[in-house]
């Protein structure tokens, strides 16, 4: 059809008879003067007799001209239940209903329209409602959207959340941030659920228009915060060419409030020696001395880190969280891949997993031996499932290199850096170089040393503040850290350590982990997944309370603390502890971290990994939930494929190799398991995603035992007596390790 010809004289809609030109109301109104049609939006789509039967070029928008007429004329016989007069083209879908009205007079009487499938209509009798349970609290709160008070009832002009069980809305305010939001922006405005929030909001007749956003149509919508203020605010500027000038990567360029951003400074001007190092102005130091963000300073900061606003991921963990023991940090995941013995070899099967290597979950005291068994070989297979997909994903790094400059000793503040810098790439393949001289350590390894790198950044990251809890832990919120972006660049680190080889995190809880794979509206939270104990035993007070008046009195008690989570309620009956209790943790627990949960999400989709995750929630789960299994002679037995010729064989090298694991595994040995493979691959643990080139075991004419950490290749001396082996082992071995941390 041709471009649409509009008229000024603004004729009646033929279908309601209305002249109103309220699109807000009853959607666009066009006149069609080729066609002598003048139509509101929502007249034509709610219209009972018509279909689009036509492209969405044709016609009006799909509603061919022909069949507008018919329509119009059938609708001249119908007479609207409302005001009386013909024209009635709407009619209600319930069984047995023969009401008819105009769209405009619907609207007046509290008529439902479902924008939605077959753009149905329901008449004031028979629309739908939303349930409101007698427990639920009927003093009014704000509509979250203009602010104003808001019944509890259920009235027309009422709307309550569906993921928001406190949340309520008048529906005009509803209905005008679906229009200004549009379908990929209108959600919940407490919690960001979109899916299920639409699906109630459209059952309920709010128009969800297709179309984007009204602030991202128009022109130039975001100019102003692409400009960045650029002046020198020091009172004695040192600048020749004036405050105004920005030379970037010298000492006239200007660095930004940290705090505020609306002042600035010369690099030069405030003695700054370099970009990275933060500043503040003399308001904002003004503010921080007199105390007004003194809630913000929970506990104290090392020298170093008050100096440094990037650092604000404390080295200690928070004072409230005990820290994890210092050998928590060698249990990573193993994988069992299929081991490729040749030449009859005594099989590697018959290694019996020794009774130590437990899976870090809570299992029943009476649980068989065989339940446990098949949960461990159930966990094992999720962990190849995930390390296949981890491999799939490896595919995107690529072979340019960028290297990362360490220290050790500030682990987090140099590995901020890097990922930080210009030039880093996730696909890039990464390079690790330590820089503190003291403790340094050696490492032939490329590999290794990038592993220790991200062992070593996994350890600090589940220590840090970002997270809380003892064991298994959830997100905490740290203002500081939200503010710098520290949730996104450690949901990133996890991200790119995984696909990179790095170490599984294996700290995280099943709440946490659930709200990232399945979303937190999804999510319902227990008493254990409360972090903070003052808090836990207020919910435990309420929950156990036996009796109505010791309910009410734990109530009265604690009405401060209610009142800060938005539950401060009448409580009439014993079961609206019930309600409460739950309320109070989806609060504490989930509401609370909405802002970091979001911001880590977003740092985990780095790579593919959460759209992985999201795929395959029971692979990953074992990554991110558990503790890896102890390394085991089996383990590591199965990890090596060995080479040799029926000579070596007939001698019994392959079997000195296993007996001397066993060995290792009993403690008969001055060497550990984590020892051997850190001779091989310059690793201590086995990586999620495995070793690439896949390790192996060369029997050769050597003297002593060669470690080829480039290759992943063990060359073992061959031997007559199994005790000459171990001897070889033991000593080339334990005088490598000497040399580790020289």
């Amino acid at each position: 059809m041709s471009e649409n010809n509009f008229d000024v004289q603004s004729p009646p809609c033929v279908l309601c008879g209305r002249t109103d030109n309220c699109p807000e109301k009853y959607g666009e109104k066009r006149t069609y003067v080729e066609y002598n049609l003048t139509l509101h939006n929502y007249c034509l789509l709610m219209s009972s007799g018509i279909w689009q039967r036509g492209e969405e070029d044709e016609g009006v928008d799909g509603f061919l001209i022909e069949d507008i007429r018919k329509e119009v004329n059938r609708a001249a016989r119908l007479v609207c239940n409302i005001c009386r007069k013909k024209g009635a083209s709407i009619g209600c879908v319930a069984p047995k209903c023969k009401r008819s009205y105009h769209f405009p007079c619907g609207l007046q009487k509290e008529c439902v329209f479902q924008f939605m499938e077959d753009f149905r209509s329901y008449c004031w009798e028979h629309k739908p409602v939303q349930i409101f349970s007698d427990k639920e609290s009927r003093e009014p709160s704000q509509c979250t959207i203009c602010l104003d008070l808001v019944e509890h009832l259920p009235l027309y002009s009422v709307l309550r959340s569906p993921c928001c069980k406190n949340t309520w809305f008048h529906r005009e305010c509803l209905q005008y941030q679906a229009l200004s939001a549009g379908i990929f922006f209108f959600r919940c405005a407490v919690c960001n659920n979109k899916d299920k929030f639409q699906k109630e909001m459209l059952r309920m007749g709010i128009h969800i228009p297709e179309k984007d956003a009204s602030w991202e149509l128009e022109d130039n919508a975001y100019q102003d915060l692409l400009q960045c203020y650029q002046h020198c605010d020091i009172r004695r500027c040192l600048c020749k060419n004036g405050r105004d000038y920005n030379k970037p990567d010298s000492k006239w360029e200007i660095k930004r409030c940290q705090s505020c951003g609306s002042r600035g400074t010369h690099l030069a001007c405030s003695s700054i020696k370099s970009w990275e190092q933060n500043w503040e102005c003399v308001e904002c130091r003004s503010i921080f001395a007199k105390g007004k963000y003194s809630k913000r300073k929970k506990h104290s900061l090392a020298p170093s880190e008050k100096m440094d606003g990037t650092t604000c991921l404390l080295e200690e963990p928070s004072p409230k969280l005990p820290r994890q023991s210092p050998g928590s940090q060698h249990n990573r995941l193993l994988q069992s891949p299929k081991i490729m013995c040749q030449n009859n070899l005594s099989p590697c099967s018959l290694l019996e997993l020794p009774t130590s290597n437990r899976v870090a979950m809570s299992l029943s005291p009476l649980m068989s031996n065989r339940n446990c068994s098949l949960r461990k070989k159930h966990l094992r297979m999720q962990r190849k499932e995930a390390s296949n997909i981890l491999k799939e994903l490896k595919h995107q790094i690529n072979t340019k290199t960028t290297r990362l400059n360490i220290n050790t000793e500030n682990i987090w503040k140099s590995a901020l850096k890097g990922f930080r810098q210009r030039n880093f790439r996730p696909t890039n393949t990464i390079e690790v170089k330590f820089t503190n001289s003291k403790n340094r350590i050696k490492t032939d390894s490329f590999t290794g040393s990038k592993h220790l790198f991200f062992q070593l950044l996994m350890l600090h990251i589940q220590n840090s503040s970002l997270f809380e809890g003892s064991s298994a832990k959830n997100l905490s919120v740290d203002p500081q850290a939200l503010k710098e972006n520290l949730y996104f660049e450690a949901g990133k680190m996890i991200a790119v350590s995984l696909i990179h080889g790095g170490p599984s995190p294996g700290f995280f809880s099943k709440l946490l982990f659930d709200c990232l794979v399945y979303g937190p509206e999804n999510v319902k939270p227990n008493l254990d997944d409360v972090a903070d104990a003052g808090v836990a035993q207020t919910i435990k007070k309420i929950k156990y309370s036996e009796t109505l008046s010791s309910l009410q009195s734990t109530v009265h008690d604690c009405c401060d603390f209610l009142a800060a989570a938005g539950c401060l309620r009448p409580i009439t009956a014993l079961r609206d502890k019930d309600m409460l209790v739950n309320d109070l943790l989806i609060h504490h627990v989930i509401k609370r971290i909405i802002s970091p949960l979001e911001s880590f999400r977003q740092g985990l989709k780095t790579l593919g990994l959460l759209e992985k995750m999201e795929m395959h929630p029971d692979a990953f789960s074992t990554l991110f939930c558990h503790k890896p299994e102890n390394l085991s002679a089996k383990a590591l037995c199965d990890l090596f494929t060995i080479h040799c010729s029926p000579d070596v064989n007939k001698i019994g090298g392959a079997d000195f190799w296993m007996g001397y694991l066993q060995d290792v595994e009993s403690g008969e040995s001055v060497v550990t398991l984590q020892d051997i493979l850190f001779f091989v691959t310059g690793c201590s643990s086995i990586p999620p995603i495995g070793f690439d080139p896949e390790p192996t075991i060369k029997f050769l004419p050597v003297h002593y035992p060669i470690g080829n950490r480039l290759l992943n290749c063990l060359e073992l001396p061959i031997t007559r007596t199994y005790e000459n082996f171990k001897n070889k082992m033991e000593f080339t071995i334990r005088n490598t390790l000497r040399g580790k941390t020289e």
